[in-house]
């Protein structure tokens, strides 16, 4: 099983040993490497491994050829051997040099913090657009690191940081994995066309969009469970959501809208995954509105806010309307709960888990999604099966003011979203 070891004298699986590596590099401060060193133990464990040993090392800047430095690499190699440790994750990205210099010095797999997030997501991918998607991220991460790699990329065995292309001879050849980064970014390519077909009929057939996003763990898939009745799978794991989701939800005024579910951001999130996966990303790019669901009670609440902002704007969200969702915050006090409202009088506050504050987020996505309509009179002839079906759309995705029947004629006072009232 990846992610795990056979012991040889009794035959049983047993989950790989990590030690974690952090640097408290220039100005960053201890307690910022420390929570960044904490999740990175989650993502460890979400890889399936068992986090035995930490080590920060403080120093002005990282080391060109060992990261962390001679001396504190040579005292890295003794702890990893007295622990018995598998692999060593580093909480930074490592270059291809150093990387070959660690695991020649400390003697055990090296592993840096974004190949680990690609096994994550290697693990986690289900549909074939997802394993492709992070295929292409984990073959454009591994071209540059091929020269002088031949051993290290085609161990046998499995475990972490070797799940998809990195247990296949793929690596040692860099025309045949140029070529197949070419084959599945035109697969790639025809995913994002069948996507914007999907969202150009959407808007035809004007239903609005509100697409979820947020940190990782944040609640997001809980959310959407809760709002769409649906049964996504949701555990307090990292990056459970790979593959996106979408479903209907009709709201008090009858108006129906699709809500949409897509991979959690995380800080330092690679630019290789967010590249590769741009043709979902694009659902939330193209979005009416965006629930931006946060971790309530985090320590470290800000730094995620920022961090998915970062993310918004590198796939060119920014600029859509967006309303910041408190999650979990039934695990607030009332002291602290009056803070967040008083940080952002236009959050809604929310527990997706109990359901508390769910009617107002509800009330609130229908009032920001109809924010922008236009009072239209319209008349049909009621006999006309064309007319008949406005009429529907109409009561469908407007608000109905007045409805006359005079002289065989029908006459509608509406208020619609301005986007549709040429449609209507």
């Amino acid at each position: 099983m990846a992610g795990q070891r056979t012991n040889r004298w009794s035959g049983v699986a047993r989950r790989e040993r990590a030690a974690l590596v952090g640097l408290i590099a220039g100005r960053a401060r201890r307690l910022e490497a420390e929570r960044s060193l904490e999740e990175l133990g989650g993502l460890a464990e979400a890889a399936g491994a068992d986090v035995v040993l930490r080590v920060l090392q403080e120093r002005p800047k990282p080391d060109p050829s060992t990261f962390l430095g001679a001396g504190k690499i040579e005292m890295l190699a003794a702890s990893a051997a007295e622990t018995d440790v598998d692999l060593v994750v580093f909480d930074n990205e490592l270059t291809p040099a150093q990387l070959r210099q660690i695991e020649e010095e400390v003697g055990r797999k090296i592993v840096d913090r974004t190949q680990l997030i690609l096994d994550i997501f290697a693990r986690r991918a289900r549909t074939r657009e997802g394993k492709l998607q992070v295929e292409l991220a984990q073959l454009k991460y591994l071209l540059p690191r091929l020269v002088g790699a031949g051993a290290a990329l085609s161990r046998l065995g499995g475990g972490i940081g070797t799940r998809g292309p990195g247990e296949t001879k793929l690596e040692t050849d860099r025309r045949r994995i140029r070529t197949r980064i070419h084959a599945i970014a035109d697969d790639i390519e025809q995913v994002r066309r069948r996507r914007g077909q999907l969202r150009e009929r959407r808007h035809k057939s004007a239903v609005p969009t509100v697409a979820l996003v947020g940190y990782t763990n944040a609640g997001k898939t809980t959310l959407f469970n809760r709002l769409t009745k649906a049964g996504a799978e949701a555990s307090n794991a990292l990056f459970v959501t790979l593959d996106p989701l979408i479903r209907q939800v009709r709201l008090p005024d009858r108006r129906e809208l699709l809500v949409s579910d897509t991979v959690g951001f995380i800080d330092r999130l690679p630019h290789a995954l967010v590249a590769a996966f741009r043709a979902t990303l694009e659902e939330t790019a193209d979005a009416d509105l965006v629930l931006h669901v946060i971790d309530a009670p985090a320590p470290d609440r800000d730094r995620r806010i920022a961090a998915v902002r970062q993310v918004l704007e590198e796939i060119e969200a920014a600029d859509v309307p967006l309303l910041e969702v408190y999650n979990k915050c039934d695990a607030l006090t009332p002291d602290e709960r009056r803070r967040v409202c008083d940080l952002d009088p236009s959050a809604v506050c929310i527990s997706a888990l109990n359901g508390d504050g769910i009617d107002e987020l509800v009330e609130t996505i229908t009032s920001r999604v109809a924010l922008d309509v236009r009072r239209v009179t319209l008349t049909f002839n009621p006999d006309d099966a064309e007319d008949r079906e406005r009429i529907a759309r109409l009561y469908r995705h407007g608000t109905v003011v007045l409805h006359e029947s005079r002289d065989g004629r029908v006459s509608i006072v509406a208020d619609v979203p301005r986007r549709l009232a040429d449609r209507l």
